[in-house]
């Protein structure tokens, strides 16, 4: 962040320049075929074991997180992950590269996962895959659990002779479906990061005009916020004063309120594992979310890291490895194992 200052660009161009950095090729391995290719004109990263199939596989299609505007398949840390995943389910893993904002405004995230989404899960695409219709997975972590809801939504909407399951990781899902912060918002915003990443986080809600007039978050009469959560004005236009203009801040569309669905809608949905960090201002975005598809009757299984933060599963490969980023992919795979 230092060296970004002295070179007088904003943390966006930074964590591009970093994400551009750590691209690596689709290589290869004794386990694993990767290559990048495109699904319904969407670029993927496409996992297939070497190993003969002992019959028809399972599949996931994975959604990378970075808030709708950061990450690629292609990064190492992804690249890492969906490899596992192929390895060690013996699973065909479709790596989707959607569109980013803000060049791309809400819909086209989501248009570009569910395009890819419904392509692969026509019969004959599945069949020239070797993948068994019945045990297909949507899956992301971060903005990618929010596409991954979002899409599991749809397909059972659009497709009911396919079920496929649903895998978030600290997943963005509730801002717009409580009043105001969650708990997880006033317990963590005592630093400044968290607290750029709670104005990001509502900031990027109104930017991709994701939201319709009636579920536009609004702080209830009488909330108690920690200090630092009154840092949230340094980003005012008006605070700051000058030609400073916040774009896109129009209303988007009800029918794209993709995770806001109704109770007979989510009862279609199949069973999901959703994991949450308890250091994590989207903490309470996957409990509530979890909340809502029990008491609509779907089997859900939620696991909460306590030691864990937001994006811990991404750290699996050198110099960010951590053990407990392992821990919380065995936690996947093992549900998945199981469940898919």
């Amino acid at each position: 962040s230092e060296v970004a200052e002295l070179l007088g660009w904003n943390y966006m161009e930074g964590m591009r320049l970093f994400m551009v950095i750590s691209l690596v090729p689709p290589t290869s391995d004794e386990n694993v075929t990767v290559t990048d290719t495109e699904f319904s004109n969407v670029p993927v990263r496409l996992f297939v074991p070497r190993r003969a199939p002992g019959g028809l596989r399972r599949a996931v299609i994975f959604f990378h997180g970075g808030g709708w505007c950061l990450g690629d398949a292609g990064i190492q840390t992804y690249d890492v992950l969906t490899r596992r995943i192929s390895n060690e389910l013996d699973a065909v893993v479709v790596s989707v590269n959607y569109r980013l904002a803000p060049p791309h405004h809400f819909p086209a995230q989501f248009e570009d996962v569910y395009a890819v989404t419904k392509w692969f899960l026509q019969r004959p695409v599945l069949a020239q895959h070797g993948v068994d219709p019945g045990r297909v997975c949507v899956a992301g972590d971060s903005a990618g659990g929010n596409l991954a809801a979002a899409v599991a939504q749809q397909v059972q909407q659009g497709c009911s002779a396919l079920s496929i399951g649903a895998l978030g990781v600290s997943p963005s899902l509730g801002t717009a479906q409580r009043a105001g912060l969650g708990d997880c918002h006033r317990a963590l915003g005592t630093g400044t990061w968290l607290c750029l990443s709670h104005w990001g986080h509502r900031r990027g809600w109104r930017g991709i005009r994701a939201l319709s007039p009636q579920n536009t978050p609004c702080p209830p009469l009488g909330a108690h916020s920690t200090p630092t959560l009154t840092h949230l004005g340094w980003f005012r236009c008006d605070v700051w004063g000058g030609n400073f203009n916040y774009r896109c801040n129009q209303q988007g569309k009800q029918a794209n309120r993709k995770t806001l669905t109704n109770e007979p809608r989510l009862r279609r949905l199949p069973p999901a594992l959703l994991l949450t960090c308890q250091h994590d201002v989207l903490r309470d975005d996957g409990l509530m979310y979890a909340a809502r598809l029990r008491a609509a009757g779907v089997p859900v299984t939620l696991h909460h890291a306590r030691d864990a933060f937001h994006g811990a599963l991404t750290f699996l490969s050198w110099p960010f490895e951590l053990a407990l980023a392992h821990r919380l992919l065995a936690t996947c795979l093992d549900w998945l194992r199981d469940n898919l």
